[in-house]
């Protein structure tokens, strides 16, 4: 019988204890703390996340109901809801953005040559969008939004190579998305996925056009343009036309003044029409089409963050709290991603995280919960969300 330490135990033995600490110090998360530390913060909330955890009370209820098991997955002994409270509210939210940022630069060069990316393609591919968190205005007064109601949103920038995010920054639901595109790192000859609402010819081309770098997103219906030029297209793959075009509008053609390239896809499943624009001229213009297509992984992501890592439900109404729960869901969510490719495990990350939640108490090593798992969960109901949408 194996008596060796709890599914959860070891899933937090992919946490780099040595980087976490140096985030702790660099904000003094532990300067006259006697008993709850950050560290034992992170793992009370991570376990909050994966177990699905609605409120404060019912963390203490299931932390007591397995008093008996917890000293074994790190935590020294059940904690009371008005300590966890205290630590969410005074917590420094900067330690688990920090924090989150190691993970990302430990969990990318393991998906580097993922093979759920079906492109063949060397660069580097993002997608970029947010999700809207609701909040009631009347709790998160500084969280405002509109028509009395209150939001935070989630910009991610997402490698689509193992839908790892690599960049993530929260604000208040009023804050328009295309202003956070000034924030997002842009690097040269990656390709930036977004859909139509980031259009700004302003920040396409000095954000990332002159950055030579590859945007590919939907045009909007008033665009004003000359075409320039056209190549013959293989209409039986789906694409109308391939065209280079010029703005024509006095403002959108001093903010964009170059050419650049307008691909007309037809999806003959649905029979709607997708226009396409980008400054990539090499590509073939189905690839175009297929890397828009990509994008869906976001989508994907956004479900199942808001889905599986409970984040509809916080613990606490001031921003600390909230930006608390939020960065360490994400960290959450980058160590279930590094434990299932460091342990080389063929399944979805929906079902790995699925499976924790169930067995987290359990002293069996990860890899035998999967050797007779005959009927998988999968991830069939979140795939059926449009690819095209936005």
């Amino acid at each position: 019988m194996y008596t060796g330490k709890t599914v959860f135990a070891q899933l937090m033995m992919f946490m780099p204890e040595y980087d976490f600490q140096k985030c702790v110090d660099q904000y003094k998360g532990d300067y006259r703390v006697r008993k709850f530390s950050c560290r034992e913060h992170f793992l009370v909330m991570s376990f909050a996340q994966l177990t699905g955890r609605e409120s404060l009370r019912d963390i203490e209820n299931c932390l007591a109901a397995f008093s008996g098991k917890l000293y074994h997955s790190g935590i020294k002994q059940p904690i009371s809801r008005s300590t966890l409270a205290d630590a969410n509210e005074r917590r420094d939210w900067r330690i688990y953005a920090d924090f989150a940022q190691v993970l990302i630069r430990n969990a990318r060069p393991l998906y580097f040559d993922d093979k759920e990316f079906r492109l063949d393609l060397d660069n580097v591919v993002y997608a970029f969008d947010s999700t809207t968190i609701d909040l009631c205005l009347s709790l998160y007064p500084w969280a405002k939004f509109h028509h009395q109601k209150g939001a935070v949103k989630m910009h991610t920038l997402l490698d689509l190579r193992g839908s790892i995010p690599v960049f993530v920054d929260i604000t208040e639901g009023a804050v328009h998305d295309i202003n956070v595109l000034d924030k997002i790192p842009v690097e040269p000859g990656s390709y930036y996925v977004m859909d139509k609402g980031y259009v700004d010819f302003r920040r396409l081309y000095s954000l990332i056009h002159q950055c030579r770098a590859f945007y590919v997103t939907r045009a909007k219906e008033n665009l004003r343009c000359e075409i320039i030029s056209s190549v013959d297209t293989n209409q039986s793959t789906g694409i109308v036309s391939d065209q280079m075009v010029r703005l024509t509008g006095y403002k959108s053609s001093k903010s964009y003044p170059e050419a650049f390239r307008l691909v007309v896809y037809e999806d003959y499943a649905s029979g709607v029409v997708y226009k396409f624009i980008t400054n990539d001229f090499n590509l073939p213009a189905l690839t175009i089409a297929e890397l828009y297509r990509e994008r869906w992984k976001i989508e994907l992501f956004f479900k199942w963050i808001k889905q599986h890592l409970h984040i509809k439900a916080f613990y606490g109404t001031s921003p600390n709290a909230v930006y608390c729960q939020i960065w360490i869901a994400t960290c959450t969510y980058l160590l279930i991603a590094i434990a299932k490719k460091k342990l080389d495990l063929a399944i979805s990350l929906y079902t790995f995280a699925q499976t924790m939640g169930l067995t987290l108490f359990e002293k069996t090593p990860i890899k035998e919960l999967f050797n007779n798992n005959n009927n998988p969960i999968n991830l069939s109901d979140e795939n059926q969300l449009s690819f095209w949408n936005s």
